[in-house]
């Protein structure tokens, strides 16, 4: 939505780093969106907090399904020939299925339609929620289309607004859409050439380890954990999952285990059907594996067992218990968070929202163990 001429002039008469909540703001106050007068909707620039609960304790948000393509003899074409070229030689990744995401402008309009009208209501509140019997909940599935020029990012904008303005849908709903199409979306694509595409090697952090075999095929079949089990499949199947289990699932386990980000934004532009590498540049390297030590994010998103327990039913039918960090129950989440941090501790900077969590460790009387644990379990499948 903002141009890239706007953009530079924003930044250029910034100081320090250039952070996505600002941009905002300015994007906000640019584009005239949400906005009574010259202030923001509802008094607040943001509803973040009101866009953290959990899943309700039956999975279910009591929304409609996403509309899905119809296939048509094109469809039909393209299937056939990724089969011949299988059959040449040709090596894929995941598995073959139904077309779930728009390939005309009309099959976008008609999701973002059905989504601003039964969907968006719900959007909000479970936004960071992770479900296992329900990988779309709420979320638009509208990010291949923007970025295949199927779909104006301005026309869903307005949409949401209107649905705010005129059919009463929660503010906090519409404002965290709108966050994400002309906020996140929006400050990724021009960091990405504001900054150059060098910042894919960004690797402060010093993470030197190689992706394993079971990770870049998506062999969730030989992973235990339920959470990451579930979540790998859904990248093998459907080459999508949602921004949490990206970020608080795969991303914070690939952070925890020291793997490299480059390796990381090639596996996440190769294997997601929204992967574009100005995409997964800034997600991956800045934001998933804080490889350029603050400046896209404000902190590590690295988190224990206990935040995936809390927004998901994960851990309910998982062999691991997300409570412990040593022995042969430990999560490897909780595990490989404190691991992480006790390797990490000098590199992190001071700014970064840490130090209490920091300090924490020299109270844990086991991390000398814990830290031992997990190098021998090394990249293994957990």
């Amino acid at each position: 939505m903002t141009s890239l001429e706007d953009f530079a002039d924003w930044a250029d008469g910034r100081r320090g780093a250039l952070r996505m909540e600002a941009f905002y703001r300015f994007a906000r106050e640019h584009h005239g969106v949400l906005l009574d007068g010259r202030d923001p909707a509802g008094g607040r620039w943001s509803f973040d907090t009101e866009k953290r609960e959990p899943p309700p304790k039956d999975g279910r948000l009591d929304v409609p399904a996403p509309p899905m393509p119809k296939e048509d003899d094109i469809d039909a074409e393209v299937r056939a020939d990724l089969d011949r070229w299988a059959r040449e030689g040709i090596r894929f990744t995941g598995r073959d299925g139904p077309r779930r995401f728009p390939a005309t402008a009309r099959e976008a309009r008609a999701r973002l339609r059905h989504f601003l009208r039964h969907r968006l209501t719900a959007f909000g509140r479970y936004e960071d929620a992770m479900v296992s019997t329900d990988p779309w909940l709420a979320h638009s599935l509208l990010s291949s289309s923007f970025n295949l020029g199927l779909l104006d990012p301005v026309e869903a904008v307005r949409g949401a607004e209107q649905a705010y303005r005129l059919q009463g849908a929660p503010l906090a709903a519409v404002e965290g859409f709108v966050r994400q199409v002309m906020g996140w979306r929006d400050y990724l694509w021009h960091t990405y050439w504001y900054f150059g595409k060098g910042g894919r090697d960004s690797n402060e952090l010093g993470a030197r380890r190689s992706l394993p075999d079971w990770w870049r095929d998506l062999d969730a079949d030989a992973v235990d954990a339920r959470c990451l089990r579930d979540v790998l499949a859904g990248v093998r199947d459907r080459a999508w999952v949602h921004h949490i289990p990206r970020l608080m699932v795969l991303g914070n386990y690939a952070l925890q285990r020291g793997w490299r980000p480059a390796e990381l934004v090639e596996w996440f532009h190769t294997r997601f059907v929204d992967g574009y590498e100005w995409v997964m540049t800034g997600n991956v390297v800045g934001t998933s594996q804080y490889a350029d030590l603050g400046r896209t994010t404000t902190k590590p998103y690295v988190a224990g067992g206990a935040y995936i327990n809390r927004m998901s039913d994960y851990c309910g039918g998982c062999r691991y218990d997300p409570h412990q960090r040593l022995g042969e129950d430990a999560c490897p989440f909780t595990a490989g968070y404190w691991a992480f941090l006790a390797g990490n501790r000098s590199r992190i900077p001071a700014s970064a929202r840490m130090a209490r969590t920091l300090k924490q460790l020299s109270r844990l009387g086991d991390l000398d163990a814990v830290v031992a644990q997990e190098k021998r379990r090394g990249s293994d499948p957990p």
